[in-house]
């Protein structure tokens, strides 16, 4: 998807920071946050596909979400590790396009995807005895498509609305990955219809996910508050703790970013910003997961000790 018309073949991603004392430390602190991701989530994937009682719809749309976070990651970390040691961290405009598509599948996507999350946890704990039939494989695969719909959709409409802008004079993009904003800034033509595509889709992509959430979990929290049994509350809630850690990480930085007005916030807050919903959060969604989930924290112990026995 490149614009015909563009005099810009190649745009130079600045970085992190243009200090040479700090690429070397930031290279090695983000290469470490890249290999517990892709450790992190493929053992989960791995975890989840190779253990027949996790088979479940919430180890589904868990399994899903460690595939879309690998994914994202593998997206964004490389290239933006060849930003802590070349000199000129070059990338093609068709490259820029493709690596824009994808950022904006798998951000949307997680979105969804959390918001499926919320809705399962919803029929389960409201709705105990008619989960497997309200959660029948069909209904998830169908949760699942929806997921990915709307994640396509929306990255094919920043990505088109983006490839029809001519860019020129200065390339260098200041940021560490090509993301919509900081290219914005490049156009020599009118980013009129991309601030308004952005804005639709940014708040309907946010918007819908937050608000199926918060009317499930409210909706949880009067059935955990009608429960009698304490240990029926307190294994509710620890249900749902890990999912609303994950959540308000990745809702709390992505409106940070998108729902301010770009004269508030700077394209250098942004970058660190961005950190969060781009590194940090796929990082920390299999190791919250992990360790605030019984079901896998003895699944993993008794493939470890299957692993050392044998």
């Amino acid at each position: 998807m490149t614009a015909k018309n563009s005099s810009v073949t190649e745009f130079i991603l600045a970085g992190l920071t243009d200090q040479p004392g700090l690429r070397m430390p930031l290279f090695f602190l983000f290469l470490g946050f890249y290999m517990v991701t892709v450790v992190g989530n493929l053992g989960l994937i791995s975890l989840i596909g190779l253990n027949s009682h996790l088979h479940t719809p919430m180890y589904f749309f868990l399994f899903n979400l460690s595939l879309i976070d690998f994914c994202y990651s593998s997206t964004i970390s490389p290239k933006m590790l060849m930003s802590f040691i070349s000199k000129k961290n070059i990338i093609s405009h068709p490259g820029c396009m493709a690596q824009l598509f994808f950022f904006c599948f798998f951000v949307i996507s997680e979105s969804f995807i959390l918001s499926a999350m919320a809705y399962d946890r919803y029929v389960a704990i409201c709705n105990p005895l008619m989960y497997m039939v309200t959660m029948s494989p069909q209904v998830c695969l169908l949760l699942l498509f929806g997921v990915y719909l709307m994640g396509f959709v929306g990255a094919m409409a920043h990505t088109i609305s983006m490839a029809r802008l001519t860019f020129c004079a200065d390339n260098i993009v200041n940021h560490y990955m090509c993301d919509i904003l900081p290219l914005l800034e490049h156009s020599c033509t009118s980013t009129y219809v991309n601030e308004l595509v952005v804005f639709i889709f940014v708040s309907f992509d946010i918007g819908v996910p937050i608000v199926t959430i918060f009317i499930s979990y409210a909706l949880i929290l009067s059935s955990i508050l009608h429960m009698h049994s304490t240990e029926g509350r307190s294994k509710a809630f620890s249900t749902c703790s890990s999912h609303m850690i994950v959540v308000c990480l990745f809702f709390g930085s992505g409106a940070f970013m998108y729902l301010q007005p770009p004269s508030v916030l700077s394209l250098d807050q942004g970058k660190v910003s961005s950190l969060f919903y781009t590194i940090v959060v796929p990082m920390l969604n299999p190791l919250i997961y992990s360790l605030r989930n019984k079901d896998v924290k003895v699944t993993v112990r008794k493939t470890l000790d299957r692993r050392i026995f044998s």
